[in-house]
């Protein structure tokens, strides 16, 4: 993909602008801060006859209702009616066009780009190495909940820990509660029941907790410590019992005693954490997850592009990167399933978009109600504009495998992890993939963030990174605004990750402690 601004000079911040992303394209985006006036006219000569906002579509050419409206080269809608040459193309004016079919898509037809061959070495970050293999990127002890109804108890404990054991052992980072809603009240055994289970099995094991899994149970729900970890996952302590704490166990006498307990094992915990040192790692030790949130028009032309920039880099040093989000890639079905590195890959994907079809109709709803009030705000008209922007984070590399929900992420190169849309779900399914590093891109702002993993935000725009100096760690507007390329900024992403994975450089959502709840994927009836 390439783009186009039209300017005098981009230096300028007065000169109206617009971006074109493809030579075929009968729309552009105003690029201007707060958008542009009535009368305006551009360097070209177009000349704007309605007010539009920034990040917003105009019309470079008459089109005639019923005709194609096309940004990335591709039918984003179709014109509710004529559109005059100069025009706002807002979302009324743009009827949605049906989802592609999948079947008779391309399978895996695409040859991947020279460069994707070519290894990029000699990159490393500084780690924690664990016995299995993988690495962390933090030092984190975590306690696993199997039911929300211990989730006030966990969190009194987590305090006393901060406050009490922490200081005693300086190379732990922090302590992580993994806390959330499923356990009780749930279908347990109900088809597709096992999503939420092994999402959060596989999460109590991501690398930045070093296999030092610990459990606390209330003792009567339904997800019982031995269904979510089973003998030869959760770890054996030296008096022969494994790391579990039962609040309805009968020694239990009294809030302070359960307190007690905790504690107890926590301390055990964290002097086996304690030992752990960062080593010097190669760059393919990195497991990263992207996804965006708030998404506007200028996502799939700076961050996101940026983004896909930087995959690329990842993919080349050997490492592993998920991209996830099925409604905002649903409608590039052909794009990835020509990318796939075979038939297999292909199927796979074609197998997880018609699982979540079929899981949105059960709802009574289709991909359309993916898009917020916040995307259309910042200038995306349907789900179909939305998609296109959202795929490009994946760069060009060719797409080696595909996850479904809750899976644990088991080879290296760009992978497809299939996941809802919604940021938080995203992340923790991303999370439960293994992965120990996450970029967040977003155009409108969001102070998401990750307790488990660091979360690096790159900002779509200079006007959200200005404002939001202190949460936005990479500012991609300047792509939009001339002053550096896609490349430049790729390249101060994929070097921001390796400090921050270092320990070198903290995010801006780890020194505010931004952390957003982990939300499991139930698919699965409550009873």
């Amino acid at each position: 993909m390439s783009t186009e601004t039209h300017s005098e000079a981009s230096t300028n911040v007065n000169t109206p602008r617009y971006i074109l992303m493809h030579e075929n394209d009968n729309v552009a985006i105003v690029v201007n801060d707060r958008g542009l006036p009535a009368g305006t006219v551009f360097p070209d000569g177009l000349t704007l006859i309605s007010q539009v906002p920034q990040g917003h579509k105009i019309a470079l050419r008459d089109i005639p209702q019923g005709e194609a409206i096309i940004r990335y080269d591709v039918a984003i809608g179709y014109a509710a009616r004529d559109i005059a040459k100069g025009s706002w193309i807002e979302e009324s004016v743009v009827t949605l066009p049906p989802a592609r079919e999948l079947d008779n898509l391309p399978i895996a037809t695409r040859k991947a780009p020279a460069l994707a061959s070519v290894p990029l070495e000699g990159y490393t970050f500084e780690g924690y190495r664990n016995a299995d293999g993988s690495v962390g990127t933090r030092n984190l002890l975590a306690i696993t909940t199997t039911v929300q109804c211990v989730a006030g108890v966990v969190e009194h404990a987590v305090k006393r820990i901060r406050q009490d054991l922490l200081p005693k052992y300086p190379n732990v980072e922090d302590v992580v509660a993994l806390e959330h809603t499923y356990g009780c009240g749930v279908a347990i055994d109900a088809p597709n029941a096992d999503i939420p289970i092994r999402t959060l099995r596989n999460i109590s094991l991501n690398p930045n907790f070093g296999g030092q899994a610990m459990v606390v149970s209330l003792g009567c729900e339904k997800l019982q410590p031995n269904r979510l970890l089973p003998e030869s996952i959760i770890p054996i302590h030296k008096e022969g019992e494994p790391y579990v704490v039962c609040l309805q166990d009968s020694e239990h006498v009294g809030f302070n005693s359960m307190i007690d307990s905790i504690l107890h094992m926590a301390e055990a915990r964290l002097k086996e954490l304690d030992k752990r040192r960062r080593v010097t790692c190669p760059a393919s030790d990195l497991v990263v997850g992207v996804q965006c949130g708030g998404s506007d028009a200028f996502s799939g032309v700076t961050a996101n592009p940026a983004v896909g920039f930087a995959t690329d880099l990842l993919v080349r040093a050997g490492a592993a990167v998920m991209f996830s989000e099925v409604t905002e890639v649903r409608d590039g079905i052909d794009q990835l399933t020509s990318r796939a590195i075979n038939a297999d890959v292909a199927q796979a994907m074609i197998r997880e978009m018609d699982w979540y079809d079929n899981y949105l109709k059960k709802g009574g709803v289709d991909r359309s109600a993916n898009t917020t009030p916040g995307n259309k705000k910042g200038g995306l008209a349907n789900i179909v504009e939305k998609a296109m922007g959202s795929i490009v984070k994946s760069g060009s590399s060719p797409i080696s495998g595909v996850l479904a929900p809750g899976d644990k992420l088991k080879q290296k190169g760009l992978i497809y992890a299939a996941t809802p849309a919604s940021d938080f779900v995203c992340g923790t399914l991303q999370l439960a993939a293994g992965m120990n590093l996450h970029i967040f891109t977003t155009g409108r702002g969001t102070p998401y963030g990750l307790a488990a993993v660091p979360v690096i935000k790159v900002a779509t725009r200079n006007d959200l990174a200005r404002r939001w100096h202190d949460l936005m760690d990479v500012n991609a507007g300047t792509i939009a605004s001339g002053e550096a390329t896609i490349a430049d900024v790729g390249w101060e992403l994929f070097q921001l990750m390796l400090d921050v994975a270092s320990g070198r450089k903290q995010t801006w959502a780890e020194k505010w402690k931004l952390h957003n709840a982990l939300t499991l994927f139930n698919p699965a009836p409550i009873t």
